[in-house]
């Protein structure tokens, strides 16, 4: 063992760094799910920048230096504070905000989101298995995604109003009637913030046969 330990140190010392880079400097996660369409699809491999919020020791979440403020609009990793699985939302509430949902429409401290016109889509719910959707921009304080509702029985989703504590976010996915977000999870700590998504680095269908999606590739996640 010591032997092969001497003839591939190069090789571990390659791993350990990478690993110590991947845990706290930058990090690329795949994303399994539809939470986040249309922003986000199955199948893309996000690039994530573990610097952009704070300066963590690396494999914890002890912060040693705030880098960075977390804004609304935001697309940023996570750890769920319900059983610390890895998610991928979208910041739509900060401390000290009142978050409301009134039948699918977006309030911010009693601000309602502007939304443009209908775009009617026909979205894969599970593999062959199809449903009826709608798109729309959602504009508001200066930030603007398109988001998607599935039209569906019991669709017309409501929640709170709720106050947001210090040091703690409101999250919610892109894909309104598809996504376990802050409604349902409750809000996020910072210390459980990990970092902020901002390109797609490959993408490939794994609904279908794994056939690149070049187009995406290297492509910007919208954070207007």
């Amino acid at each position: 063992m010591r032997t092969w330990i001497r003839n591939n140190r190069g090789l571990l010392t390659f791993i350990f760094c990478l690993g110590l880079f991947r845990t706290a400097v930058a990090d690329w996660n795949p994303v399994p799910t539809g939470s986040m369409r249309p922003t986000i699809l199955e199948g893309d491999v996000v690039l994530v920048n573990r610097l952009a919020y704070d300066l963590k020791i690396p494999l914890t979440n002890l912060s040693l230096a705030r880098l960075g403020e977390p804004q609304r609009g935001d697309i940023a990793t996570f750890s769920s504070p319900k059983d610390g699985t890895r998610l991928i939302k979208r910041i739509v509430g900060l401390p000290g905000d009142t978050i409301e949902v009134r039948n699918n429409r977006l309030y911010v401290n009693g601000q309602r989101a502007a939304y443009t016109e209908l775009e009617r889509v026909t979205e894969e719910v599970r593999q062959g298995i199809y449903g009826e959707a709608t798109r729309q921009i959602e504009q508001i304080n200066g930030n603007r995604r398109q988001v998607q509702f599935f039209s569906t029985r019991g669709s017309d989703v409501s929640f709170g109003p709720v106050q947001i504590p210090a040091d703690q976010f409101f999250m919610m996915g892109d894909n309104r009637n598809n996504s376990e977000d802050s409604r349902y999870i409750g809000f996020i700590p910072r210390e459980n913030l990990i970092g902020q998504a901002g390109h797609v680095l490959v993408s490939a269908d794994i609904k279908r046969d794994w056939s690149p999606r070049l187009d995406r590739t290297l492509s910007r996640l919208d954070q207007e």
